[in-house]
């Protein structure tokens, strides 16, 4: 018996030694591939967000491998479906780093569920990128930066402040409500950052009111909102409940503009709203395909040829995800994750589908913002915003 417990014990040792290194630097680099993860909504509310990015990392992915890998290396994208909720989110980024042992993450899509796994990443040591993630809050915490995350689109106070600006400078107006998602984090930073800017450049903030995602009557507090008589209405939210507020305030008579940011920019907004709901409303975002820059011609070329429809901005971010994992790789010599999220870090000047970007120290890409109008359906190019440096 003690022979036979003696066997079984060793056996185990040694699988446990074996399954302990297949996702390492080490047992990794010795692989003929690298295993990457994809930590996105791929059902829930926000699916549509998930499966966008996803289509642009795996085209990145594609167009790689296609050139001879990296490092002579074919690149394996592993997803988890987080299923557009936070502990999900959690669950589906311990699963990639210690059953599948993924060396780097891209994901999640969302400001919420990406903020609920950082903390995931940091312990692990296992850098992750996410595609469409603006919360200030994923990058940094308490004023110090967190080590293992990263973004490849701007940040919401970027956003705020362009949609303050917009609305005092373009629309010329003086008068605001905000009607935010309290259940969003995303939302919250926003209006926050929209308020301070709003009140500088003179405006008043009439009133803030608030709804939850997944509601579906918003008669009630628009109607509160009517009454405030605002000349603009700042809805920084996801596409879901965007598209049946403007609807719902439109058959109200609510015909003043609306305002957001890129939270709107989903096609399935206009099949909710209706393309006459959403005249006279403008979001920020983070590339027009109306933009002639070679680069966006290039990307949108490749990807109407790869999946035979227009890129949204979550695909185009998707994208810059991945090239922005793929050229951290390369520069890192290694799949490592310390010396990939090394690589990542340092990331100057880099050419994205969406704009030249640099890491910055709060691991936040500098990189320039567009404002989109809607006109009967379609998304018109109506500005582009490069930031200082």
């Amino acid at each position: 018996m003690r022979k036979k417990l003696l066997a079984v014990a060793m056996s185990t040792l040694m699988m446990a030694g074996a399954l302990a290194g297949c996702g390492g630097g080490t047992k990794q680099e010795a692989a003929n591939e690298i295993k990457l993860g994809g930590n996105f909504e791929l059902t829930g509310g926000v699916a549509n967000y998930g499966k966008q990015a996803v289509n642009g990392i795996q085209l990145a992915i594609k167009e790689a491998n296609a050139s001879g890998g990296v490092l002579g290396k074919q690149i394996k994208l592993v997803l988890a479906d987080n299923k557009s909720e936070a502990a999900e989110a959690t669950n589906a980024l311990t699963k990639l780093i210690t059953q599948d042992k993924v060396v780097a993450v891209f994901g999640p899509a969302t400001s919420s569920n990406t903020i609920a796994t950082v903390q995931v990443s940091q312990d692990n040591k296992i850098p992750i990128i996410t595609p469409t993630g603006t919360s200030e809050k994923i990058t940094v915490d308490n004023g110090k930066t967190r080590p293992y995350a990263f973004r490849s689109c701007f940040i919401d106070p970027l956003q705020g402040t362009i949609m303050a600006n917009f609305a005092s400078n373009t629309l010329k107006v003086k008068t605001a409500v905000m009607y935010i998602d309290n259940s969003s984090d995303y939302s919250k930073g926003l209006a926050k950052s929209f308020e301070t800017v709003f009140t500088q450049n003179g405006g008043t903030i009439l009133g803030q009111e608030a709804f939850l995602q997944k509601d579906q009557d918003f008669k009630s507090t628009l109607t509160k909102i009517k009454a405030l008589n605002p000349e603009v209405v700042f809805i920084p939210a996801y596409y879901e409940e965007v598209g049946k507020i403007l609807k719902q305030a439109r058959e109200m008579g609510m015909n003043m503009p609306f305002i957001g940011t890129d939270g709107w920019d989903d096609a399935k907004v206009v099949e909710i709203a209706g393309a006459a709901s959403l005249n006279n409303t403008y979001f920020s975002s983070h590339f027009s395909s109306q933009d002639t820059d070679p680069n966006v011609v290039k990307f949108i070329a490749a990807y109407k040829k790869e999946y035979n429809q227009d890129p949204s901005v979550f695909s185009a971010l998707g994208y810059d995800a991945g090239l922005l994992m793929i050229d951290a790789i390369k520069r890192a010599n290694s799949t490592d994750p310390q010396k990939i999220r090394d690589a990542i870090e340092q990331t100057k000047d880099l050419q994205l589908s969406t704009g030249i970007v640099t890491i910055d120290a709060n691991h936040n890409p500098i990189k320039s913002a567009v404002v989109i109008e809607m006109k009967d359906g379609k998304q018109v190019f109506k500005e582009k915003i490069t930031p200082k440096q």
